[in-house]
């Protein structure tokens, strides 16, 4: 289960901030493998919000691909356009982004 924990006002916000980031983890040939679960975990620990993008030869369709990785790295979709998705999880101890 994906949790949705966000308002759409956060989401909004969340998806202005995320136009300006490059892509950080992406998933190949192989999919969401646990490789890519984990460099997604630390790559969130680390930013809290960050882009996916699913490569060409991903055999899943992306929307999939990063609904599966959002769920799997127990973080928040925030957004999926085209082979790009937005995840965001709070970093409790060190956190970055003010949601409003």
């Amino acid at each position: 289960m994906i949790r949705n924990s966000l308002t759409g006002k956060q989401k909004s916000f969340l998806r202005s901030m995320g136009m300006k980031l490059e892509p950080v983890v992406q998933i190949g040939k192989e999919g969401v493998t646990p490789t890519v679960v984990q460099a997604a975990r630390e790559a969130i620990k680390k930013r809290e919000l960050i882009k996916v993008r699913v490569l060409q030869n991903c055999m899943e369709l992306p929307a999939d691909a990063i609904a599966m990785l959002a769920e799997r790295a127990d973080a928040n979709l925030v957004q999926v356009i085209g082979r790009n998705g937005l995840l965001f999880k709070r970093n409790f101890e060190k956190p970055k982004i003010e949601l409003p």
